[in-house]
């Protein structure tokens, strides 16, 4: 009996070995792969185009990072991030505009000349009031209830935006957003504004690192496992989740900021429902609870996103449905064979 025992015991220790084996190998072979069509792409399409996917690359992986705060390590789905993303990027557009719209014969908006470094904080500090206003409405519902809310609120957003034409004009949109400027040097260059995307990549990564690695962190994850024995052990589970909710609504808000002065103009079709359930599909493709998972599945949604453009056999008026076709595919087969993700700890 002793012996039967013991042969199960190890049975078991073997099976696990060899399942945190092929967990481990699924994990380097996605950075392997994604690794070399980067390489692949800069030998191929040269730098310039490099430098292109690397600028995506950064505000998308900003945004990814900011989301799977909320839904990987705190377990709240919210698909209304879109919504702070937009008010940075309005912000800046609002604040940069110059008296160029007075030669436009569309509606004009009052123009303010603020230089980037001072309008991207006003950006960054109202998507967090924001988020501190709805989050105190938000705080009151759970699961299905809380998604079908932060669906209204990506709504409600898009609507402003579109009619609030006195401010963003609309469907017209914002023409001639600043670039930012640096002791007199403004960043018209590529490889400079990339240099910038990947510093401010580079803070977000850090922050988020400092947050989950800590006790707070650990106390969201918690709140994410069960919420209720949190709050049985003392924790203020609703001043949790709004915190990291502010916190993440002011990192995209920053993205939001990096993407209108990168793309110079902005309008509300940026801001749809449909980037949001996008942004939501490249935290689960990479992995919920992992900040190198965003980064992974970021950088994967940019290289489907750009390298269909250039299959020969897709017409150039549906590679955006070909994109959406591959990502949803890809999704389905990872909930089949992987449902954490590349690199998730978790299970959606």
């Amino acid at each position: 009996m002793t012996t039967r025992t013991g042969e199960s015991t190890e049975a078991g220790q073997r099976l696990g070995l060899v399942g945190r084996l092929k967990n481990g190998n699924i994990e380097l072979w996605a950075n392997l792969i994604v690794l070399a069509l980067v390489i692949g792409f800069v030998f191929w399409r040269g730098s310039g185009f490099a430098i292109t996917i690397g600028t995506v690359f950064a505000i998308w992986a900003i945004l990814t990072v900011s989301l799977n705060l909320v839904v990987g390590y705190t377990g709240l789905l919210s698909v209304g991030h879109i919504g702070f993303f937009g008010i940075g990027a309005y912000s800046v557009a609002i604040l940069t505009s110059t008296t160029d719209y007075s030669l436009l014969r569309t509606q004009s908006i009052p123009t303010h000349e603020w230089p980037f470094f001072a309008a991207l904080p006003v950006g960054i500090v109202l998507a967090g009031a924001v988020a501190l206003v709805v989050g105190v409405v938000f705080n009151r519902f759970r699961d299905d209830v809380f998604v079908l809310v932060s669906f209204g609120f990506a709504i409600i957003s898009f609507n402003l935006f579109l009619n609030a034409g006195a401010i963003t004009r609309g469907a017209f949109g914002i023409h001639e957003v600043a670039r930012p400027n640096i002791v007199g040097r403004t960043l018209d260059g590529e490889l400079e504004y990339l240099i910038m995307a990947l510093a401010c990549l580079a803070i977000v990564s850090l922050v988020a690192w400092a947050i989950v690695t800590s006790s707070f962190g650990r106390v969201l994850t918690a709140i994410r496992e069960d919420e209720q024995a949190a709050a049985v052990f003392g924790y203020r589970v609703t001043h949790y989740k709004l915190a990291i909710w502010v916190i993440s609504a002011m990192m995209a808000a920053m993205a939001g900021g990096l993407f209108s002065s990168w793309t110079s103009f902005i309008d509300p079709n940026s801001f749809i429902l449909l980037e949001s359930i996008l942004l939501v599909s490249i935290v689960i493709l990479g992995g919920l609870a992992t900040i190198w998972g965003s980064l992974l599945g970021a950088m994967t949604f940019v290289l489907l996103e750009e390298g269909m453009r250039f299959l020969p056999f897709i017409p150039d008026v549906y590679v955006g449905q070909a994109r959406q076709v591959a990502l949803g595919v890809l999704l389905v087969v990872l909930m089949l064979f992987r449902p954490q993700g590349l690199m998730g700890r978790y299970k959606l």
